[in-house]
């Protein structure tokens, strides 16, 4: 059975560690004890510290939200990389762009430890069923190595590129529609208020025809209960997100007014105080207007 460290148990990273457990041994750290410790009776194994995940792990799951964070796990003081065993593959399953994986797929190689870039989507309740999709970019050992993990956790996982970095491109490419759908969403339904309609009954009209998306059928039914105070995604993911999208775009060259007006749509909702809000809240921000 496949050891496995787990470092980030939050809204996605919590349900995937348990979907794991079912077929692996997971030995998590949060930084965050509590939430380590309620996952115990659903199999995942709360460990103390990073180094405590790391030694001795097969595979090193690493399902943070921020490039900063993904740093100080692997390279910070008392970071995995000092105990991670020769031909120990790391897994990078956030979205935090290309230029930091590559980056770190070079110092681990210096360490005989692999690494797969595979971040993904699909939201909590995927995550929590085994249902995600997974942008796999690895050399054909690594992503051999972690094969077992990977099919437990996403039901699809095309394998993007054989270099570190190519499963983040396309995962900004999923990110960009994916904000700008919440967005379109949020100004759609604001805007059938405004007109005067009952806005749930357009939802339910609207999002069975040619309109649709995820998005709008899975934010649109928060955005309208207003169930912004626990958040499946937060507001401040998609300022992450959307930032990534814009800086990538200006590195290749290219222009993307509309993903970079969504991601000021999700600032100025950080702005106003949501970024730690479901991300539904971007019907507030478009209700409110320029105001």
């Amino acid at each position: 059975m496949t050891r496995v460290g787990w470092v980030g148990l939050g809204a996605m990273g919590g349900p995937m560690a348990v979907v794991a457990a079912k077929a692996h041994t997971v030995v998590a750290y949060d930084i965050n004890p509590e939430v380590g410790s309620r996952l115990a009776a659903s199999g995942v194994a709360a460990a103390p510290s990073i180094a405590d995940v790391a030694t001795g792990a097969d595979v090193l799951a690493v399902m943070v939200a921020t490039e900063a964070q993904a740093e100080a796990a692997l390279f910070g003081p008392g970071g995995a990389a000092l105990y991670l065993s020769p031909t120990a593959v790391v897994m990078v399953m956030g979205t935090v762009g290309p230029v930091p994986v590559r980056a770190w797929g070079e110092r681990l190689a210096a360490l005989s430890v692999g690494l797969v870039d595979a971040p993904v989507s699909g939201g909590v309740a995927r995550a929590a069923s085994g249902d995600l999709l997974m942008m796999v970019s690895g050399s054909s050992s690594d992503v051999a190595a972690v094969a077992t993990l990977r099919d437990a956790l996403a039901s699809r996982a095309p394998l993007v590129g054989e270099v570190p970095g190519e499963g983040q491109k396309v995962k900004l490419v999923n990110q960009l529609l994916c904000g700008v759908h919440i967005a379109a969403a949020g100004e759609a339904l604001a805007f059938a208020r405004a007109l005067g309609l009952d806005a749930k009954d357009c939802w339910e009209i609207i999002r069975h025809g040619a309109a649709a998306s995820f998005m709008l059928d899975d934010r649109g039914e928060r955005m309208l209960d207003e169930a912004f105070d626990v958040p499946r995604s937060a507001m401040d993911i998609f300022v992450k997100d959307m930032g990534l999208v814009v800086d990538a775009a200006e590195q290749a060259g290219a222009w993307v007014p509309i993903a970079a007006t969504a991601g000021e749509l999700f600032r100025r909702g950080h702005d106003q105080g949501l970024g730690r809000k479901d991300d539904s809240a971007i019907i507030s921000v478009l209700a409110r207007g320029d105001s």
